[in-house]
């Protein structure tokens, strides 16, 4: 089983601790992810716990020896750990300060059948009305999948990132499915 944790400064990075404990006597798998820029979500970088802030605990919390870094699959988003001696594990997704983009081979299909090539992107492709008109969606997913940018839907700066004309017509996680 896999616990999502959205972290948030101010928030619940004063919980990162105890979620890790949680995996002492559970074969959980609870993943750290970075807070991301969705409209309606009020993005701000300075609310985001990086991948750095959350090792910079778990190295506080724990010795050194007893952290393990585990081998990541290939084309995971997830740069995954273990503490010595628990059932479960936790992982960081950091995709604003360290985007995995380079390898990432998903694709997301939303409930109204629109195509995000990246989270991160604004642009959708549309799905249903070809597949509902008895039409290859074929075409349309290799384009999607071309269009696709080398990093975070084209934000490939953090200025660029902080940019809310950027983000803002990338609508919110609750409607994209996730």
């Amino acid at each position: 089983m896999k616990l999502n944790a959205v972290l948030m400064k101010d928030f619940n990075e004063d919980e990162i601790i105890d979620f890790i404990h949680f995996t002492k006597d559970l074969p959980i798998a609870v993943r750290f992810i970075e807070f991301m820029p969705f409209d309606g979500n009020k993005w701000d970088m300075s609310k985001m716990v990086s991948y750095a802030d959350v090792m910079q605990l778990v190295n506080a919390a724990f010795p050194e020896k007893d952290i393990e870094r585990l081998t990541d699959a290939p084309n995971d988003t997830s740069k995954n750990y273990k503490i010595k001696g628990y059932q479960g594990s936790f992982a960081i997704i950091s995709s604003v300060t360290n985007p995995f983009c380079d390898s990432c081979n998903r694709l997301r299909l939303t409930a109204n059948g629109q195509l995000k090539n990246c989270l991160f992107s604004s642009g959708e492709s549309d799905l249903l009305t070809t597949l509902r008109a008895g039409n290859s969606i074929e075409p349309i997913i290799q384009k999607a999948v071309q269009a696709k940018f080398k990093v975070r839907g084209g934000m490939d700066t953090l200025k660029k990132l902080q940019e809310p004309k950027l983000h803002n017509n990338n609508r919110s996680m609750i409607t994209i499915g996730g």
